[in-house]
C-alpha cells in the first residue's frame, strides 16, 4: 500500500491526506515543531478546520521530515506559496528518485516571479525534475472534506507522472484528470485568486449577480491573455484548473480570497483583514506578483491593476470596481500585448 508525505499543516493539505487516507493509504503529515505535531497527534486538527470530520486511522503526524518521508511513495506539498522555497530545501535530502513531488500550492514566488514548479526545480537535483507534478481545480476543502463530489487536474511535463499522482488520488467523489500543461495549470491556480478578491468586492458592494458574471468573465480573458503570452494553451485556463476553479473561487463564501474581497469593501485595511484569518490569501500576495510581471512584459491586465492599487495604493474598492465595470471596451479578446485576438482570426479562417 503506497505510503504518503504531507508537508504542510494547512487545511488543503489535512484535506488531502484525509482524500489519501480514505483510500487506506499511510498518510504522514509533517508538521513544523514536535509541539504541533504532537498536539494533533492527541487532540487532532481544529474541528472547525474539520468540519466535524473525524481524521482516517491510517493518517499521523511527526515533526521529523525523515521520518515523514520515510520509504514516501509521493510528497505532497501544501503549504503557501511564499514558504515552498524554504521547505522544499528542509525535506529535499529525504527524496529519492522514484517519490512523486506534488505541489498543490496556489500562487507565485512574490521575489522571482515563479510558479511553484519552478520553485520546487530549483530547489532539487535536475535528476529528479520529471517526477513534478502540481494538483489544481475547484476545491474547496470543506466540501471535500464532508464527501461532497468534486474535480481536480494534475499536470506535469511527464506524462507518466502525472497519470501516477491520477491514480493515487482518483476515488469515488474526487475525479482527477490529467494535463501537459503544467503552465496553464498553474497559472489558473494563481491567477484565479486575484480575481476572486474582484469577485469579494462586486458581492460586497451589493452588485447583482450580471455584475459579477461580468466580472469574472472578463477576468478570465485576462487570466488566458497573461496565460498564452507565458506559454500556456488558452484551453487549459477554460479547464478545471482556469473557469472551474475561478467559479469556485468567485462565487463561494468558502473562499478566503472572496472574504478578504467583501472586508474590503467595509472599509477595513487589509493587514487586519489577513491578520485575523485562520489561513492564508494567495491573492494577495499574487496580485503583486503578477502586476509585476504584466509590467514586465507589458501586457495590459487592467483588472489586476486595479486590483493591486487597492491592495498596496490604498484605492477606494467602490470606485475601483465601478471603473472596471463601465470601462468601454474594443474587441472582447483585445488588449495590449495580448495574442488572444490573433488566434481567434487564426480560428475563423481555419472554419
Amino acid at each position: 500500500m503506497p505510503k504518503i508525505a504531507v508537508i504542510g499543516t494547512t487545511s488543503w493539505g489535512t484535506t488531502l491526506g484525509v482524500v489519501l487516507a480514505r483510500k487506506g493509504y499511510e498518510v504522514r503529515i509533517w508538521a513544523r515543531t514536535e509541539e504541533e505535531a504532537e498536539r494533533l497527534s492527541k487532540k487532532g486538527p481544529d474541528s472547525r478546520q474539520m468540519q466535524g470530520t473525524t481524521l482516517p486511522p491510517g493518517i499521523s503526524f511527526t515533526s521529523s521530515a525523515k521520518e515523514a518521508l520515510l520509504r514516501a511513495n509521493a510528497v505532497i506539498v501544501a503549504v503557501p506559496a511564499q514558504t515552498m522555497r524554504r521547505n522544499i530545501s528542509l525535506i529535499k535530502p529525504f527524496l529519492s528518485s522514484s517519490t512523486l513531488i506534488v505541489s498543490a500550492a496556489k500562487g507565485i514566488e512574490t521575489s522571482t516571479n515563479k510558479r511553484m514548479s519552478q520553485v520546487i526545480a530549483d530547489e532539487i537535483p535536475a535528476k529528479l525534475h520529471h517526477n513534478i507534478c502540481v494538483l489544481s481545480g475547484p476545491n474547496l476543502f470543506k466540501e471535500i472534506l464532508k464527501g461532497l463530489p468534486a474535480s481536480a487536474v494534475v499536470a506535469s511535463g511527464d506524462d507518466t507522472t502525472a497519470k501516477k499522482v491520477q491514480r493515487l488520488f482518483a476515488s469515488p467523489g474526487f475525479s482527477v484528470y490529467t494535463n501537459n500543461d503544467i503552465i496553464g495549470v498553474e497559472l489558473g491556480g494563481a491567477l484565479k485568486n486575484v480575481i476572486a478578491l474582484g469577485a469579494g468586492m462586486v458581492d460586497g458592494l451589493g452588485y447583482g449577480d450580471n455584475a459579477k458574471a461580468a466580472f469574472i468573465t472578463r477576468g478570465l480573458t485576462e487570466m488566458a491573455a497573461l496565460g498564452v503570452a507565458l506559454g500556456a494553451s488558452p484551453l487549459t485556463l477554460s479547464g478545471l484548473a482556469g473557469l472551474g476553479d475561478l467559479i469556485a473561487t468567485c462565487a463561494s463564501t468558502l473562499s478566503r480570497n472572496h472574504y478578504v474581497g467583501v472586508e474590503l469593501t467595509k472599509g477595513r485595511c487589509l493587514t487586519e483583514i489577513t491578520s485575523t484569518m485562520a489561513g492564508v490569501a494567495e491573492g494577495v500576495a499574487t496580485t503583486a506578483a503578477v502586476w509585476d510581471i504584466a509590467q514586465k512584459v507589458q501586457l495590459e491586465m487592467p483588472i489586476t491593476e486595479r486590483i493591486y492599487q487597492v491592495l498596496y495604493c490604498g484605492a477606494d474598492p467602490r470606485q475601483t470596481i465601478n471603473d472596471i465595470l463601465d470601462a468601454q471596451g474594443r474587441h472582447e479578446l483585445t488588449g495590449r500585448k495580448w495574442r488572444l485576438f490573433s488566434l481567434f482570426r487564426r480560428g475563423q479562417r481555419r472554419s
